[in-house]
């Protein structure tokens, strides 16, 4: 993109339309209104109020009035010259998504040329122009959104689906003058073919406005950037040894990172039109991790007592440095533009707290040793010496308790007021105060120097003035790359540490100025900026979020505000660091401790009740570990100790979502009554068990213990247990510890005799954990897909032990198609508890119907449907078996569908129908079987509406069907046996709905 078509873009963009194949649209010479509605329009661009103020003055002979209003429903406008047919149209193309809007900064009462925002004056003052490049986010109301077209791009705001914005008619003065306009990324950015001709003609006059408004922003920006850069960039190197002389190169460093970083974001590269950059300052102690581990390897241990220069030690610290920077570039920028940039949120935040607060500590110790003027070991760790140095010591005193009063000081300030310019202004007058106490105490700057109040001049302990010194100590030559090797340990942990802090920072700004960002972008500006660093061998830089709040809050929220910035960023470079010798101590000891103070707060005091006790304790001894030990190793300890406290909270949580008996969770089959009483009863010997999360190492001991406390000998002689069904439906995983305890449980109930039904394996990998061990395989284990599959099966198996002790092999219904049911209980059905109440409830319930005479069908079918709810005898449904016909069906003919009308009601005689539910396209389907002795279709015919599921013959089927005409005639000639009936029909419909919800209650 062109430089200057950038720097008058602000974050002011909005959507548009498709491109209409209409000439308005396509770029033709006439205007023809697209006829596209949209109840919702955004306020002109920049450019285009700017060209409808350029043509007012002209006053072209025969054109419309400037000040005429076009009509509201076209959505467009035009502003004609006399040369008609030269026009073209000048239209936004689309944008992309997370763009965010910003409004004409108007007054309650709008200014001439500006209308609401449904339709729009053709011409605009100055004023407005002005204001329109004004930060004012613009909230959209949804009951206005257009309606999108099928290809239409996405406007993001609030839940803005698309604006469009106007159509211009331009004329076109000079060839290739004007074209097609696309807002790009939150800017406005204009492409132009002649930009420079367009910058001088239609843009300069403004140029010097729009200047003097973004000045503020630009100075307060300048002053963060001084501040930053004389506190931070000093104690890049560590004040020790050689590098004791580096303090001017690091400043050096910090302003270059800052401006490649300023002009990425500013030239398009950020979604923020008035992002800050600056250099990544929480990395300052893997700078001197990796200093200190260069120097020890080539010079040895003895290498802070070293105070000659050393070119391989420097070449190779600066060339550590750049790879720094190329490592963090080249892994956000695959972060970005893969799209990965979701995965750095599943860190664990507390760990990344842990790390800032051991930063501040860093901060403060280094903010003592530089108002002391100690090296930058001095404290690490203390000695009884500095110690006794620090507190006994007057002129110490003197040194270190100032700047630390200030800090203080500025915090109190600071809670009591509350404003953006409160810090710059706060640093700005301390050293006036302190200049004029040594104007009027008289004393000489070269004393004050050598007693640490002031800085020294990089002439004074060998340093150079020029801002582009540190590229003289590049050479490659002297680098050695044995020790580069050595410190990468040291710069992954740097790298892991650096890109924690935009997918942060990133959406904190967009939440604090309102807008909508797309953070993948935004570590793809990242990766630019700092892989441009290391190419240009600085250090790591990143947006800034303090400064780019203050930044915007004063008038900086365009991209001409924060180009400006980076000139002036750049002007502070040329000037060279000279005047950081006339700088006090005091002012870099206080920022220093500033920010090193608000960092421990925010890592300790702002905690203290956002987290868990356990994820305090890991703050804690991160910071502890950080500062007795190494950065590094105080990373990885935070790591190892959340993964530690992570695997007990886990432990601690419920694997067992619930646990209760089979007769609350029956099955979702119709069967006759007495067989559903009898189920119901016995189905007491069967546990549900229901599993949920990951079960591993940590959780499935409960699990175990809960399973143990079923066959437990005194509470299975009480509670006897003949099914174990284990739900797996809400399990993520199962490890090797879990699998392995499947193995004991199933051993453990085959010597109980009781059977291990599993079931919903919803994941794949639930399944092939547990087949890994072996343990599917094994006796006494079943294996279902469903749930309701699983009850279904022990319900069959209820039933066919009971028959089998009757001898009655015809009675028990097991579905086909499914496993069948061939479990040996090893037992009678005396002599043991569980078969003793097997044994019961069978000769209380349903022994009547093996010596029910047989009679003449349908009758029989209709007792046994029936015969649980009234005391019914032949004679009392005698006139009933005439009006139903008799049906048979092959299995897979399918009965109805659902919302076919209904035919009539059936009773089955013998097979198996399957109904099938689908209440909505998000929910799965239930399925229910219909067994012999039971109704099909009753509700939906006795209603006549639609049928509601879709019922298939799964084994072949014999049926009596009662259809509509035959009912209307049983009630016309027996209306008391149809009555009878009816409400017959309609308690077993009430049975079999309750039964069907029971069922899904417990899924």
């Amino acid at each position: 993109m062109d430089l200057f078509e950038d720097l008058f873009a602000s974050t002011y963009t909005f959507d548009s339309s498709p491109a209409d194949p209409s000439p308005a649209a396509t770029g033709s010479g006439t205007y023809t209104p697209r006829g596209v509605s949209h109840t919702t329009l955004g306020p002109p661009s920049a450019l285009s109020i700017l060209l409808a103020h350029r043509e007012e003055g002209k006053g072209s002979k025969g054109s419309p009035s400037a000040e005429q209003v076009l009509p509201e429903t076209s959505h467009e406008r035009s502003i004609t010259s006399d040369r008609p047919s030269s026009q073209i149209s000048v239209t936004p193309t689309n944008e992309r998504s997370g763009d965010t809007p910003f409004s004409v900064a108007a007054d309650a009462t709008r200014r001439p040329g500006l209308q609401s925002p449904t339709g729009f004056h053709a011409a605009a003052p100055a004023e407005a122009v002005e204001s329109e490049l004004t930060y004012k986010p613009q909230r959209v109301p949804d009951e206005t959104t257009s309606l999108l077209h099928a290809d239409h791009a996405t406007f993001r705001c609030e839940d803005v689906s698309a604006v469009s914005r106007p159509v211009f008619v331009v004329p076109k003065t000079q060839p290739e003058l004007a074209k097609r306009v696309t807002p790009n990324d939150y800017g406005s950015i204009v492409s132009l073919s002649k930009p420079f001709e367009t910058f001088r003609r239609i843009l300069h006059p403004n140029l010097g406005r729009l200047a003097l408004r973004a000045l503020p922003a630009v100075v307060l920006g300048m002053l963060l950037n001084i501040l930053d850069g004389i506190s931070y960039g000093m104690i890049i190197f560590p004040a020790t040894g050689l590098f004791a002389k580096f303090g001017s190169t690091g400043v050096s460093m910090f302003f270059v990172s800052t401006i490649i970083a300023q002009l990425v974001y500013t030239l398009g590269g950020s979604n923020f039109a008035g992002a800050n950059g600056s250099m990544m300052i929480e990395v300052v102690p893997f700078f001197h991790i990796l200093a200190s581990t260069i120097a020890r390897d080539i010079l040895g241990d003895n290498w802070a007592g070293m105070d000659d220069m050393n070119g391989a030690v420097v070449a190779t610290t600066l060339v550590a440095f750049a790879l720094s920077s190329l490592l963090t570039g080249l892994t956000f920028f695959l972060l970005g533009y893969l799209r990965l940039g979701v995965l750095i949120g599943f860190f664990p935040r507390h760990i990344l707290v842990g790390c800032i607060g051991g930063v501040g500590i860093f901060l403060i110790l280094t903010g003592l040793t530089v108002s002391t003027r100690l090296p930058s070991d001095a404290l690490d760790p203390p000695t009884w010496e500095v110690l006794r140095y620090f507190a006994l010591d007057l002129h110490a005193l003197a040194l270190w308790v100032p700047p630390l009063a200030l800090a203080v000081l500025l915090r109190v300030i600071n809670a009591r007021w509350k404003h953006q310019l409160l810090f710059p202004i706060y640093f700005l007058i301390i050293p006036i105060v302190f200049y004029v106490v040594v104007a009027a105490a008289q004393l000489d700057l070269g004393t004050l120097r050598r007693d640490g109040w002031l800085f020294e001049t990089a002439r004074e302990v060998g340093g150079v003035d020029s801002w582009y010194a540190f590229y003289t100590y590049y050479d490659w030559r002297a680098v050695q790359w044995t020790p580069i090797w050595t410190t990468l340990p040291t710069q992954f942990a740097l790298l892991f540490f650096n890109i924690l802090h935009p997918p942060l920072n990133v959406p904190a700004l967009a939440i604090s100025l309102d807008e909508d960002v797309d953070t993948d972008k935004e570590l793809v500006a990242h990766g630019i900026s700092n892989f441009a660093a290391g190419c240009l061998g600085t250090v790591p830089n990143y947006l800034v979020y303090v400064n780019t709040l203050l930044f915007y809050r004063v008038g900086g929220g365009n991209r001409l505000a924060g180009f400006m910035l980076a000139v002036a960023t750049f002007l502070l470079l040329i000037i060279g660091t000279w005047p950081i010798a006339y700088i006090p101590v005091m002012v870099v000891g206080a920022l220093i401790l500033v920010l090193g103070i608000d960092l421990v707060k925010e890592a300790l005091w702002d905690t203290r009740h956002r987290v868990s006790r356990l994820e305090y304790i890991t703050i804690i001894s991160i910071m502890v570990t950080m500062t007795v030990w190494d950065f590094v190793i105080g990373v990885l300890f935070g790591i190892v100790v959340s993964c530690f406290f992570f695997v007990i909270q886990n432990s601690q949580r419920r694997s067992i979502r619930t646990c209760y008996t089979g007769d609350t969770a029956i099955s979702t089959v119709r069967r006759p009554a007495d067989h559903r009483a009898y189920i119901r009863e016995v189905s007491n010997q069967t546990r549900i068990i229901q599993l949920q999360g990951f079960l591993f190492f940590g959780t499935i001991s409960h699990v175990e213990e809960t399973i143990r406390s079923l066959v437990n000998d005194v509470i299975f002689q009480a509670r006897p247990v003949r099914f174990v069904v284990v739900d797996f439906s809400l399990v993520a995983g199962v490890d090797l510890s879990a699998a392995e305890a499947f193995v004991r449980i199933q051993r453990l109930l085959a010597a109980k005799g009781v059977v291990l039904v599993f079931c919903g394996f919803s994941r794949p990998e639930v399944g092939k954990a547990l087949a890994s061990v072996g343990v599917l395989e094994q006796p006494y284990v079943e294996l279902f897909e469903t749930l309701n599959d699983a009850m279904e099966w022990t319900e069959n198996a209820y039933l066919r032990a009971w028959f089998r002790a009757q001898k009655k092999e015809t009675a028990p219904i097991v579905l086909p198609g499914r496993r069948k049911v061939d479990v040996d209980f090893n037992e009678t059905l005396v002599g043991s508890p569980r078969g003793l109440q097997l044994k019961a409830a069978g000769e209380r319930i349903i022994a009547s119907e093996l010596s029910t005479d047989v009679s003449a069908e349908p009758l029989h079918t209709l007792l046994k449907a029936f015969g649980s709810f009234d005391a019914l005898d032949h004679a009392s449904l005698s006139a009933i078996p005439p009006y139903f016909e008799h049906v048979a069906f092959p299995a897979g003919t399918v009965l109805w569908e659902k919302d076919d009308p209904p035919n009539g009601l059936y009773i089955i005689q013998s097979g198996v129908l399957r109904a099938s539910y689908k209440f909505a396209e998000h929910t799965p389907i239930i399925e229910e079987s219909m067994v012999s002795g039971t109704l099909a279709g009753e509700l939906s015919a006795l209603s006549g509406l639609a049928r509601n599921a879709r019922v298939v013959v799964e084994r072949d089927a014999v049926l009596w069907r009662l259809s509509a005409e035959s009912m209307k005639k049983l009630e016309e000639e027996h209306p008391h046996f149809a009555q009878q009936f009816v409400r017959l029909v309609l308690k077993s419909a009430k049975v079999d709905t309750d039964t069907l919800l029971a069922a899904l209650a417990t899924r």
